[in-house]
């Protein structure tokens, strides 16, 4: 029985282009920033965002947390969505390593307006924390962030004297699905993390990147938490030639997740359709609990995961046309509207 993988766009293997870039990268000691090819592609990085430099991390995890030690660090605060990474699948870094204190906000799709901040910034009290940064999430959930939201929060943070702070795991799916190029979701952020190793097929690594100063001073705290490596090269190959080969055909990922979300309605799951903006799909099934609907697609070669209560896939580079044909049929014969 063939295995479809939809837990996550984490899950690819690189190509056998990919290897062979990996295979013939120029390299050198990236501790002594003397890596040819890494500075390429921190500098291909920059550009794409529009910011002054960038730094490669070897995870999206450590580049927020990086953001949030140089840009808030101990004692201060920062606000953001209840359900974003930072605050969910991040161990709750920001305070035990950066000593910052999260202040979280309940918002439909984890998607915050300047409205949700109003009152909540905290200034000059000698018993409480001083409110230094905003984290946004784009895209967050496979959702693309609403433009005029961020550009009511950056109009909020620059009259209270806050950075902000943009987890891009997956910015250029928002890229292809919106139109907006990278540097223009960029811009509405000091700081931004992409992730090369989610829907663009790298094995490892993301990047942060920002102003000059900041990236300097964000040397140092990679350093600090062990993330200065050596002959990076082959790791930075692999995302060049990502960023080269595997952007514009996030097209086909999202044209696939609706496809998969058709059938699931077809089978009789209620599926959040709207979400389904890039490569991600939600649903449930009346009756059934999450887990029990994960062992019923296992059984039938369709690895999925769990948000709480929900079931979640997400299509990637290693689901073709074909098996995108092979998983909506399986789902439509299941009817998993029956399940009980």
């Amino acid at each position: 029985m063939k295995l479809y993988d939809l837990r996550s766009d984490t899950v690819t293997k690189p190509t056998a282009a990919m290897r062979a870039a990996m295979a013939n990268a120029e390299v050198g000691d990236d501790v002594y920033r003397e890596d040819p090819t890494m500075t390429q592609l921190e500098e291909r990085a920059a550009e794409l965002t529009g910011k002054e430099a960038a730094l490669f991390v070897p995870s999206g995890c450590m580049g927020n947390l990086i953001a949030i030690y140089v840009q808030a660090g101990r004692g201060k605060e920062v606000l953001t969505a209840s359900s974003s990474h930072i605050i969910g699948h991040e161990i709750g870094s920001m305070a035990a390593i950066a000593g910052t204190l999260p202040i979280t906000i309940e918002a439909a799709r984890g998607v915050l307006s300047a409205q949700d901040l109003q009152g909540r910034v905290k200034r000059g009290s000698y018993d409480s924390a001083t409110t230094a940064l905003v984290a946004v999430e784009n895209t967050i959930g496979g959702y693309c962030y609403p433009k005029e939201n961020l550009i009511g929060i950056q109009t909020f943070a620059r009259e209270h004297g806050l950075n902000i702070h943009m987890d891009g795991a997956r910015i250029f799916n928002a890229q292809v699905a919106t139109g907006l190029p990278v540097s223009e979701w960029a811009s509405y952020a000091d700081t931004i993390t992409f992730c090369l190793s989610k829907g663009l097929g790298a094995p490892i690594g993301s990047l942060l990147c920002g102003s000059r100063a900041f990236i300097n001073e964000a040397l140092t705290v990679r350093k600090m938490l062990g993330g200065g490596m050596r002959q990076t090269g082959i790791l930075a190959a692999a995302g060049l030639y990502a960023l080269d080969h595997h952007v514009e055909r996030l097209a086909e990922d999202h044209r696939h997740a609706r496809m998969i979300a058709h059938s699931l309605q077809e089978s009789g799951a209620h599926v959040d359709m709207e979400g389904v903006q890039t490569n991600i799909i939600f649903f449930t099934v009346d009756g059934v609990e999450a887990p029990v609907v994960l062992q019923r697609l296992k059984e039938e070669g369709i690895l999925a995961n769990t948000e709480g209560s929900v079931v979640r896939l997400v299509t990637n580079l290693d689901i073709s046309e074909a098996d995108t044909q092979a998983i909506s049929s399986i789902i439509e014969r299941l009817q998993l509207g029956r399940m009980r």
